[in-house]
C-alpha cells in the first residue's frame, strides 16, 4: 500500500479524488467508488499497487489493437476494481470486487518489465479491468519499460481526468478506448458514467500523439440504432480523423444483461457500412467468426494488407509503414 496520486485534501481529513470524473469525496476510513483507493487518516492510498490478479500472454489482436505491432504478443495484467459499473461487464469477477476479495500476485514494475523481456514480448498491456484505477503502478512500470525498449498500452474506458491522462500519454505507446455508446442516457443508466469526459479523452490522446483505436460493443436494443452509430462515426471523422480505426464488436449475454441475445452479424455489418459511408478508412468487425471485415485494406488502392483469422495474423504486406502495392502510408505503429 502506498500514497495515491491525484487527490486534494479537504477539511476534516476528507479528500477529493482527482483521478476520474466521478471526483469522489472520501471520508477517513472510506474508499472511492472504484473500491481500490482509501482515505486513511486524511491520506489517500492505492490498495492495488503491483497486486496483479491476472497475468496473461495475449495476442495484441485480442485487445483489439490492429494497427499496433500486428502478430505480436502483450503481457497483459490487471488488478481488482473499476471506476464504472457496466451492466454488460465481461470481467465483472475482477472489475466489480474489492482487492481483498480475490487472489493476487505481487509484481514490482521491475519484475513485470523483466517478465515481459523474458517472454520476448514487445509490449505490456494494462487491461481486463479499468487500468486508470491503478495508475500509480502503470506510470512507474511504463516509464521503466520505455527505458528498456518495451511498449506499454492501455485498454481503457477513457473515463479519466485531464492531468492523469496527460501523464499517461508521456509513457504509453497506444491507447484503446472502449466507447460504450453515443448517448449520455446510456452512459448514465447502463455504465454509471458519463460520455463527455470520454470524448474529451479521445481528443486529448490524439493531440498527444499516442496511437488510438476505438471499440464499440454493439448491444441489441441498447446502442445499435442507426442514428447513434451514425453520430459516433461522424464525431470520429470530425474530431479524430478518418484514419482512426474503429472496431464494432459483438455482444454476448453477460453479467446483468443475460436477457439480451448476441448481436446479429447483420447489425455489425450495418455499423460497418455506416462508418465507412461517414469516411472512416479503417473499420473492423469483431467477436464473430473469421470474416473479411477483420482484415486491413489499403484505403487508396484497395489491396489486402493484413489478413486476420480471429486473433491470428495470416499475412502482413505492410512494409516500412506503407502499402506494399501503392506505397501509401498506413497509419499505425509497425515493426
Amino acid at each position: 500500500m502506498r500514497e495515491a496520486r491525484y487527490y486534494k485534501k479537504l477539511d476534516g481529513k476528507n479528500i477529493q479524488c482527482q483521478l476520474c470524473p466521478k471526483s469522489c469525496i472520501v471520508s477517513p476510513g472510506q474508499r472511492g467508488y472504484c473500491r481500490v483507493r482509501e482515505n486513511r487518516d486524511g491520506v489517500y492510498h492505492t490498495l492495488v499497487y503491483g497486486r496483479l490478479c491476472t497475468i496473461n500472454l495475449d495476442p495484441i489482436e485480442k485487445k483489439p489493437l490492429f494497427h499496433f505491432l500486428p502478430g505480436t504478443t502483450a503481457v497483459s495484467v490487471a488488478t481488482a476494481g473499476c471506476n464504472v459499473q457496466c451492466k454488460f461487464c465481461q470481467n465483472w469477477n475482477i472489475a466489480q470486487v474489492k482487492p481483498e476479495d480475490i487472489p493476487f500476485e505481487y509484481l514490482s514494475p521491475e519484475a513485470l518489465v523483466s517478465l515481459t523481456k523474458s517472454q520476448q514480448s514487445p509490449t505490456i498491456a494494462f487491461t481486463y479491468n479499468e487500468p486508470t484505477i491503478f495508475i500509480e503502478y502503470i506510470l512507474d512500470t511504463a516509464a521503466l519499460a520505455k527505458q528498456r525498449g518495451v511498449h506499454s498500452v492501455m485498454i481503457s474506458n477513457g473515463f479519466i481526468q485531464k492531468q492523469p491522462l496527460l501523464d499517461l500519454c508521456k509513457v504509453l505507446s497506444a491507447y484503446k478506448v472502449d466507447f460504450k455508446a453515443f448517448s449520455e442516457k446510456f452512459y448514465s443508466e447502463v455504465v454509471s458514467g458519463s460520455m463527455k469526459p470520454v470524448l474529451d479523452t479521445m481528443v486529448r490522446i490524439k493531440e498527444q500523439g499516442v496511437w488510438l483505436e476505438i471499440v464499440n460493443l454493439v448491444i441489441p436494443t441498447q446502442n445499435d440504432d442507426r442514428n447513434s452509430l451514425r453520430e459516433l462515426s461522424r464525431w470520429v471523422v470530425n474530431n479524430l480523423g478518418t484514419d482512426t480505426p474503429v472496431h464494432f464488436t459483438r455482444f454476448y449475454p453477460h453479467y446483468q444483461m443475460n436477457n439480451l441475445p448476441p448481436t446479429p452479424t447483420r447489425t455489425l455489418e450495418t455499423a460497418y457500412e455506416i462508418a465507412r459511408e461517414a469516411g472512416i478508412q479503417y473499420v473492423y468487425i469483431g467477436n464473430v467468426p473469421p470474416n473479411k471485415k477483420e482484415n486491413t485494406y489499403c484505403p487508396y488502392c484497395g489491396s489486402l494488407l493484413i489478413e486476420r483469422a480471429g486473433f491470428s495474423v495470416i499475412s502482413n504486406k505492410i512494409v516500412d509503414g506503407k502499402c506494399s502495392v501503392c506505397q501509401a502510408k498506413i497509419p499505425g505503429i509497425w515493426r
